[in-house]
């Protein structure tokens, strides 16, 4: 039996041996086919006037039957399905001068039937007509390409190489883009995989590019639609942001970071990459205090998303699926604690003071308050629902939900007060981020909720089982006395509008009167039932037109209780209104009702005792 047995072990190691040198040679043969895979990329603009990219991709080494190709119908860090290839026109595909025939399988994959072609030439167009900083946009002044929506990747080749050449029109002469040039070559880019082409936005014109150095890292800035900008005052002020964010993480993972402005009558927003963001600003604001001081909270804003979401990120967020939604329940920290570290870094550069720090968080918090839709979803739920309501609100989104940017600055606000509380000033809540970005560095992923409240009961040694439960999870009302006094903090909370009545309809004036267009939850207009699309006629007998006739609009979007005829009356007087609605004519009476919004005045105590004094020094951490 022993011979027996030594025989049969011996034949099982020799089988498994030359098993795993199988296994070995299949997946070198593998790998060694995918090198061979090259994929590059031409884009160039015959007419930027009519908003076109043609664009061109070259595949070779691929070898097979047929190859489907698709393009991403959202982009990471915008959580909304776009459809992209809604804007792709004219795809054909050819190899060796035969145009090779291709058929759209789904709304976003073509497949282009090669017959083992080696080399495959693809080309489309792309139409490029929408401002915004997730979405692409070309006209003859310059092209912004946000890549989600310009590049196709084949099938299951997410992870492959590619290259980037940019054409820029005649008339312009810069490119401006996170990736790496190809060494020797002109405007031509290298991604180490599709999730890094797809995350790194390209700027094409004549922008004004200007640099400055902090944390060790080099920092572009390009500049596209003029302003009053000062760049020498934008290099030392923007450095000073970057540096104070770096603090907190002890590290920039960065050697090279791009700022990408576009600059416009009106603008705002950012999206943030892993090497770069795009900024959305007003060309001529940055002479102002109020407008200086919001690009660069933006500017904080999204170079904090470098370490929160792109690397300290939901566990969901990456590896991305770019055919459908990627859902978390983790949003709520992933924007919501950037919005609140944006005060932090904005005090912290010295672009704040102590007082209005306190006042602007108290302000964020007010803001939950006040929104009847805080009352009915959660932090939590707020995150998961991004996709069809985070970025689709309608007239009744206010009253049926509560942004996670919002609630998440509040929770992050109570959160750090109570570690910092808990700990008698040791640690704040930048130990809890510091020790996640480090973990999912380590772990080479991202994290779950609950290793997130791992973490905060970890750095704070109490529980925050409770805390989740009312705040992440649950709609409680924010205990800010409470937690504003662990800092010597005073809040006052008084009414907005203290002893005027209110009507809770927001209108519209346009040609055919006022519209209504919002009644909030329990208002008078609610109660009522004064409906959203309502045209009003009269206020108590009086016509609009002459309701109007004496006051001077700063805006078509009006509440009712800008007009004299409302503002003169007292909670609980009766207001009748005449309106039209679906063309017939409706008699409807309000009684009117206090105003349930309030305003929070946060004043630092001068007579805090020296616990408190010692919270509010970490927290503020100046």
């Amino acid at each position: 039996m022993e011979r027996n047995y030594k025989f049969v072990a011996k034949h099982i190691y020799m089988f498994t041996k030359k098993s795993i040198l199988s296994l070995v040679a299949l997946l070198t043969f593998i790998m060694a086919a995918k090198a061979q895979v090259k994929i590059g990329f031409e884009v160039s603009f015959k007419e930027p006037q009519a908003h076109y990219a043609e664009v061109q991709m070259n595949i070779s080494g691929l070898a097979k039957d047929y190859v489907d190709v698709k393009m991403p119908v959202w982009t990471p860090g915008s959580y909304l399905i776009r459809e992209f290839e809604k804007s792709v026109e004219g795809f054909t595909a050819s190899a060796s001068g035969k145009k090779l025939k291709v058929e759209k399988v789904r709304k976003n994959i073509w497949r282009v039937f090669s017959a083992k072609a080696n080399d495959i030439k693809i080309n489309y167009r792309v139409y490029a007509f929408e401002i915004s900083v997730r979405t692409a946009f070309i006209d003859e002044s310059h092209a912004f390409l946000s890549p989600t929506g310009i590049f196709m990747h084949p099938a299951g080749m997410i992870q492959s190489p590619s290259t980037v050449k940019i054409i820029p029109h005649k008339t312009w002469s810069k490119v401006s883009t996170g990736m790496p040039l190809v060494t020797g070559e002109t405007f031509t880019y290298r991604a180490s995989d599709f999730d890094i082409l797809y995350d790194s936005p390209i700027e094409v014109g004549n922008q004004d590019t200007f640099e400055f150095l902090a944390s060790g890292v080099r920092h572009e800035v390009a500049m596209y639609g003029g302003g009053n900008y000062d760049k020498e005052k934008l290099k030392v002020d923007m450095a000073k942001i970057v540096e104070q964010e770096t603090a907190v993480y002890g590290e920039n993972p960065n050697k090279y970071y791009l700022f990408i402005v576009h600059n416009f009558a009106r603008g705002g927003g950012g999206l943030e990459h892993l090497n770069s963001t795009t900024l959305g600003a007003s060309r001529n604001a940055y002479s102002t205090d109020a407008g200086y001081k919001g690009f660069l909270g933006l500017v904080a804003h999204e170079y904090h998303h470098l370490w929160n979401v792109k690397r300290l990120r939901p566990i969901a967020l990456g590896p991305f699926d770019y055919d459908n939604e990627n859902y978390t329940t983790n949003l709520w920290v992933a924007e919501g604690f950037t919005s609140y570290y944006e005060n932090k870094y904005i005090l912290r550069a010295g672009f704040s003071d102590p007082n209005g720090f306190v006042n602007a968080l108290a302000g964020g918090i007010a803001t939950v308050l006040n929104t009847p839709g805080a009352k009915v979803q959660s932090a939590a739920a707020s995150s998961y629902d991004a996709w069809i309501i985070g970025y689709r609100p309608n007239e009744n989104s206010k009253n049926t939900s509560i942004s996670y940017y919002n609630k998440g600055e509040v929770i992050g606000i109570l959160m750090d007060l109570e570690i910092i509380n808990a700990t008698k000033g040791a640690k704040s809540l930048d130990d809890v981020m510091k020790a996640m970005y480090l973990q999912c560095k380590s772990l080479k992923r991202g994290y779950t909720d609950a290793e997130f409240k791992a973490m905060v009961e970890k750095i704070s040694g109490i529980s925050f089982t409770n805390f989740w439960a009312k705040y992440v999870n649950g709609v409680d009302d924010a205990e800010y006395v409470k937690y504003f006094g662990f800092a010597g903090v005073k809040v006052s909370t008084e009414n907005a509008t203290p002893d005027k009545p209110v009507t809770g309809a927001a209108a519209q004036l346009g040609n055919d009167g006022l519209t209504v267009t919002y009644t909030a939850r329990s208002s008078a207009a609610w109660d009522a039932g004064l409906n959203v699309n309502d045209v009003i006629i009269s206020l108590d007998d009086t016509s609009i037109g002459d309701a109007l006739s004496n006051i001077k609009l700063r805006s078509p979007m009006v509440s009712l209780e800008v007009l004299p005829l409302v503002a003169k009356k007292n909670i609980g007087d009766s207001l009748k209104l005449k309106v039209k609605r679906d063309g017939i004519e409706k008699e409807i009476i309000l009684t009117l009702k206090a105003n349930p919004s309030v305003r929070l005045k946060a004043t630092i105590d001068e007579n805090a005792t020296t616990a408190q004094k010692t919270v509010l020094k970490k927290w503020m951490g100046i």
